[in-house]
């Protein structure tokens, strides 16, 4: 009779009604058509069933009770967490703003009055978008140069999923400067912090503005020990730096060596008071001072009227200025004016010798001509040769670079699309091609007689890991296990063409393996350390295991795709060279075994520095800074699009110059240096590194990308704290040689 569903008061109204009616229904007797005792029972039922309801009403009220008191306890502790929020967010240092789906949901004071001019517009409902392009706009903001060539830019995904770009260092009118960072809280919501990093920039001017003090008073020391004289002039021609030897060298009064006086001055007096050794000269010096505002060297000769010779040199030095170099070369001139004169006596008494010899050296000398057109040409055929090796070391590989670096960022991509296998059929093409090249350059060089090894103690264990890193992909495509045993053991030996010969052997090694595995290890026998590389292949016979060491010749000749058979044949070369020997021990069908000797040599106290970590690391987790320096366009293109892919943040350079004028544009250091070797003109990536390091002030870690030799920049990677990774570059070792370097010094 009654519903649950319906509303309490409406049960309670049905109840009341229902308890009515029985009472007035037991009032009528003539209804009842009972007794007495019949009476009774139905009211004492009746009256139980009005208790039983009494009791559900009041349960069911005080459960409403409950809920209502829960209710506005709820309420009260979402207005204080409101408060508590308030508070926190106007305690905090830096600004803070979040964004939920592209819109401005709550933010503090600091972040709302971090561009004056912008602080109006800084409400709840404002767009992400809105935001960054008003402060583009800003008139407060005076690093708009820096966000504009797109250097030092970030980017933060909208509401709609645009990308939208904005700088992460700002800089205001007043010399403050803040750092903006973007964390995603979660998929709809984006918090932006603001930090002000004024105090470091400025301790960063200042620590410069010190060093450049000491420099210079270091340079003063220097310079007043100095047995030359040594003056130093600005671009305009002013003096900066001298020592007492210089002035006392050309006789010039104090006044004309006090910081700031002209060299023009200094020329004028030495027109007027120290003769010079040509009357002619006094009207040259205005072509000599043009010449010196040029940049063009200078070296000339004062004789004083004392006759003292001085010899003075003028260069040009890399801010446009220039350095004057006076020696007093008195004693030098006299004692080669007598040996001349020696020198004269003695070369007529040898020409009346020769006199009598000249028929007896006619016939000689057409022999000595032949000869040394023979060697002209020898040593011309020699430099051309040498020339050809550098230009497709570079020019060759420099293209093989970018593309695969093109084709790596293309494959993440095509990536389960159908474009994926013809994306993978060009990467396997570079690879044959950078493979041949490789190969076509180690036979010539090993051809050429010029070619020097360079011969060091290194730990072999470095060298196998190095080849393992770069070929388990290729041997999982097979379906072949690639294991390596490690080893600490310190071989003498050269690195570059040992590691050739090593990987020449593992490639080897997986091509000619259809099932199985591929082992690689050292073993000690005697006083030596043997090499071993193992396969399950298909095995050589004893006929052809002396054949396949020459060149264009496959152990399989009717198998197709298995390279041009140049690799055995560049490790049985390097390794005659190196004097190490090769053995081979194989059957048809059961696999081989190629083995190296090699001469073990005393391990020095560090241990073996090992390869850097090569866990695969997360596509877009690069959160770094990375300066990218390359002349060619194309690789440079490439690898900071792949670096971008990376997660990271990338300045791009052609030029040191360029780089340093990146650098200053930023305030700030990169986390690394990518550089090339070879850039245009004398410029060079080891002038790149050092010219970045002492712009910042910080040792900034550094890897070198080169097509040249490794062993060419061993001395220099040392001396400058960089790595040196050739061409084509493999990103299996870029990524994690980057994560290693920028590692911080107290999980390194």
């Amino acid at each position: 009779m009654i519903d649950p569903s319906e509303p309490l008061e409406d049960q309670v109204k049905r109840q009341e009604k229902i308890i009515k009616a029985l009472i007035q229904r037991a009032s009528r007797e003539h209804d009842v058509g009972g007794s007495a005792y019949s009476l009774f029972q139905s009211a004492i039922a009746l009256q139980g069933e009005v208790w039983e309801k009494t009791r559900d009403l009041e349960e069911a009220l005080d459960t409403l009770g409950r809920a209502s008191n829960q209710l506005r306890i709820a309420e009260y502790a979402r207005e204080q967490t409101e408060r508590n929020l308030a508070d926190a967010l106007d305690s905090m240092e830096g600004g803070f703003a979040l964004f939920t789906e592209g819109t401005l949901e709550i933010c503090n004071d600091q972040f709302r009055a971090m561009i004056p001019d912008m602080a109006e517009k800084v409400v709840a409902g404002l767009d992400i978008r809105d935001y960054f392009n008003a402060l583009k706009k800003s008139k407060d903001v005076v690093s708009r140069a820096t966000a504009e060539n797109g250097a030092n830019q970030r980017s933060v995904r909208s509401g709609n999923g645009v990308e939208t770009s904005y700088p992460s260092v700002v800089g205001l009118w007043n010399d403050r400067w803040f750092q903006i960072t973007h964390k995603t809280a979660s998929s709809s919501k984006t918090v932006l912090l603001s930090t002000e990093i004024t105090s470091i920039v400025r301790q960063n001017r200042l620590e410069k503005d010190r060093l450049i003090d000491e420099q210079t008073v270091f340079l003063q020391a220097a310079f007043d020990h100095m047995m030359l004289g040594i003056c130093t002039f600005s671009p305009e021609g002013a003096l900066l730096i001298h020592n007492e030897r210089f002035r006392e060298l050309l006789r010039l009064p104090v006044s004309l060596v006090r910081k700031g006086a002209a060299l023009s001055q200094i020329l004028e007096f030495l027109l007027r008071h120290g003769p010079l050794e040509s009357p002619k000269r006094g009207a040259e010096l205005g072509k000599w001072l043009a010449s010196v505002h040029a940049g063009e060297g200078l070296e000339t000769k004062f004789r004083h009227d004392d006759g003292d010779i001085l010899d003075i040199c003028v260069h040009g030095l890399p801010d446009k200025g220039f350095i004057v170099n006076v020696m007093d070369i008195t004693a030098e001139t006299q004692t080669t004016e007598h040996l001349e004169q020696r020198v004269r006596e003695r070369t007529q008494e040898l020409t009346r010798a020769n006199a009598k010899l000249r028929k007896q050296n006619e016939e000689q000398a057409l022999i000595d001509e032949e000869l040394r057109l023979a060697k002209e040409r020898a040593e011309e055929a020699v430099s051309s040769k040498t020339k050809f090796f550098a230009a497709a070391s570079h020019d060759l590989l420099q293209p093989v670079n970018a593309a695969k670096l093109l084709i790596s960022s293309m494959s993440e991509s095509a990536a389960e699309t159908a474009f994926a296998p013809t994306v993978s059929r060009l990467e396997r093409s570079f690879n044959s091609i950078e493979t041949l090249l490789h190969a076509l350059l180690d036979i010539s060089r090993l051809e050429s007689t010029g070619t020097e090894m360079s011969i060091s103690s290194f730990c072999i264990g470095d060298l196998l890991t190095s080849v393992r890193e770069d070929y388990v992909q290729l041997a999982e495509e097979k379906e072949l296990r690639l294991d390596v045993v490690p080893s600490s053991a310190w071989v003498a030996s050269d690195q570059r063409y040992l590691l050739r010969s090593i990987q020449n052997l593992v490639v080897n090694a997986i091509q000619y393996t259809e099932n199985g595995r591929v082992l690689a290890g050292c073993r000690r026998r005697g006083g030596k350390l043997v090499l071993e590389v193992w396969d399950t292949g298909i095995g050589i016979s004893r006929k052809d295991q002396q054949r396949i060491f020459s060149e264009f010749t496959r152990a399989a000749p009717e198998r197709a795709g298995y390279g041009m058979g140049l690799g055995l044949s560049i490790v049985d070369r390097a390794c005659r060279r190196l004097g190490h020997d090769v053995s081979l021990r194989s059957a048809p069908g059961r696999g081989s075994v190629f083995s190296i000797t090699l001469p073990i040599v005393q391990a020095p106290e560090e241990r073996c520095r090992g390869a850097p970590d090569a866990a695969p690391a997360s596509r877009d987790d690069m959160d770094l800074i990375v300066l990218v320096v390359e002349n060619n366009p194309d690789v440079l293109y490439a690898t900071a699009r792949k670096i971008e892919d990376w997660g990271g943040s990338v300045l791009t350079a052609a030029s040191t110059d360029d780089a340093v004028d990146q650098v200053r544009a930023i305030g700030s250091a990169p986390d690394i240096i990518l550089a090339d070797y070879q850039l245009d003109g004398e410029d060079t990536g080891i002038r790149t590194i050092v010219e970045i390091r002492r712009e910042t002030g910080e040792p900034v870690p550094a890897i070198m990308i080169t097509a040249s030799p490794e062993d060419q920049l061993s001395e220099a990677s040392k001396r400058h704290d960089f790595t040196v990774l050739t061409k084509p570059v493999k990103l299996s070792r870029l990524r994690p040689l980057i994560d290693w370097k920028t590692r911080p010094p107290s999980t390194a």
